[in-house]
C-alpha cells in the first residue's frame, strides 16, 4: 500500500513537471524546486507584512494611555530618545493633547522638524521649544489658533535657520501670518559704534535670514505681493519645481503643501493607539475647508474704521459749505454794508486831505 501510494505522488510529481502550462514548475522541474518557489512567495510575503518593531509596539501601548501615563510619569518621558519623543509629540497631537505643558516637557534641543499644526500649543510653548531646539530647520503651525504673531517672532529670533515655516489653515491662522509678515521682511537693527570694524561681530539683521520657503496655501493678494516685493527670496507655495530666475529649484520635501511632517515618524505605529472612541484620528488631522475670511470682530473694526472716514470726509465738507454761506450771508447783511460804507468814506476824507497838503 505504502509503495503504491509514493509510486502515485511521484507519477503526479513528474506530470506536473511535464505539463507546459505550469510555467512555474516546469522551469525547475524537480520537487525541490518548488519547495524552493514556495519559500520564496513566504519570503516575499513575510516582507510585505513585516512585523513592527519592539520599541514601535511601545509607543503605540504608551500612545493609547497617553493622559494616564503622562500624568503619573511625565518626568521620566523626558529622558527618552530625542526620536521616540517626537513620535510621542505626534501621537499626542493626534488625539488632541498637545499643549505647552505636553511640549515643554518633551522638547529636545536636536529637534530640526516639529509639527504642531491642529493643536493646543501657544506663544508660551512655542517660545520656550524655540529656545531650546535652535537648530529647527522646518516648522508647521497651521491652524494653531492660540499662537499669535509674538509667537512667531520669538521663533524667527531664536532659530537662525529657520528654512521652512508653514502657516494658515484657518481663520485665526490666517490672521496672525498677516500679522507676522514684518517679521519675516528684511530689517535692520541700529548701532552707535565708533567705526565700520567693530560692526564686523554685531548681527545686524532682526529678520529669518534663512526661511526660504513660506506654505500658506490661503494667502491673500495683498500679502504675497508684499512678499515678492520686498522679500523675494521667500518662495510662497512652491511646486515640486519652481523656477527662480533662470533656475529651476528643487522644493524640499516639507515645502509641499500636502504633505504631513511627521507621517513617517509613526508609519511602524499602530493606528489605534491615536484613535478615540473608536474613532480615528486621520479624519482629525485632515485640515478643515479653506475659508479666507476674517474674524467677525475684524469685520466689525475695518466697518467702524470705514464708517469713521466717510463721516469724516463728509463732515469736512459741510463744513466748508457752512463757511461759504456764512460769508455770503454776511455779505449781504446790513453790517457789511455799514463796513464797506465807512471804507469809501474814510478814503475820501484821505484823499483829500493830502489834495489840501
Amino acid at each position: 500500500m505504502e509503495k503504491r501510494d509514493s509510486r502515485s505522488l511521484t507519477s503526479s510529481l513528474q506530470n506536473l513537471s511535464e505539463n507546459p502550462s505550469n510555467k512555474t514548475l516546469a522551469s525547475h522541474g524537480s520537487p525541490l524546486g518548488v519547495g524552493k518557489t514556495v519559500c520564496d512567495s513566504l519570503v516575499r510575503s513575510c516582507e510585505k507584512t513585516k512585523c513592527p518593531s519592539l520599541v514601535s509596539l511601545c509607543l503605540g501601548v504608551i500612545g493609547k494611555h497617553f493622559e494616564e501615563i503622562f500624568e503619573c510619569v511625565g518626568d521620566v518621558l523626558a529622558s527618552f530618545p530625542p526620536d521616540t519623543k517626537l513620535a510621542l509629540v505626534a501621537i499626542a497631537k493626534r488625539r488632541k493633547l498637545l499643549n505647552d505643558d505636553v511640549l515643554i516637557s518633551l522638547a529636545d534641543s536636536s529637534w530640526d522638524v516639529l509639527d504642531l499644526s491642529g493643536s493646543n500649543v501657544s506663544d508660551l510653548g512655542l517660545t520656550k521649544v524655540s529656545e531650546m531646539a535652535k537648530s529647527l530647520r522646518t516648522v508647521d503651525i497651521r491652524r494653531c489658533c492660540e499662537i499669535t504673531a509674538g509667537g512667531v517672532s520669538e521663533l524667527v529670533s531664536n532659530c537662525r535657520s529657520l528654512e521652512i515655516l508653514r502657516c494658515g489653515g484657518c481663520v485665526n491662522s490666517n490672521l496672525t501670518a498677516r500679522r507676522s509678515l514684518k517679521y519675516l521682511k528684511p530689517k535692520l537693527k541700529e548701532f552707535h559704534e565708533d567705526s565700520w570694524e567693530n560692526l564686523y561681530s554685531l548681527d545686524i539683521s532682526v529678520d529669518a535670514e534663512s526661511l526660504r520657503w513660506l506654505v500658506w496655501p490661503e494667502i491673500d493678494c495683498q500679502s504675497e505681493r508684499i512678499l515678492t516685493k520686498e522679500c523675494p527670496r521667500i518662495l510662497v507655495n512652491p511646486m515640486p519645481s519652481t523656477r527662480f530666475g533662470f533656475r529651476v529649484l528643487q522644493v524640499p520635501y516639507e515645502a509641499l503643501p500636502d504633505v504631513t511632517l511627521d507621517d513617517h515618524i509613526i508609519k511602524d505605529i499602530n493606528p489605534k493607539a491615536w484613535e478615540v472612541g473608536g474613532v480615528s484620528s486621520n479624519a482629525v488631522a485632515r485640515p478643515p475647508p479653506n475659508f479666507n475670511e476674517l474674524p467677525i470682530a475684524e469685520k466689525f473694526r475695518l466697518a467702524f474704521v470705514e464708517r469713521a472716514a466717510r463721516l469724516a470726509l463728509k463732515e469736512a465738507k459741510m463744513a466748508i459749505k457752512n463757511e461759504r454761506l456764512a460769508e455770503r450771508e454776511w455779505a449781504c447783511s446790513t453790517e457789511a454794508k455799514a463796513v464797506a460804507l465807512e471804507r469809501q468814506v474814510k478814503g475820501l476824507v484821505f484823499r483829500k486831505t493830502k489834495r489840501k497838503k
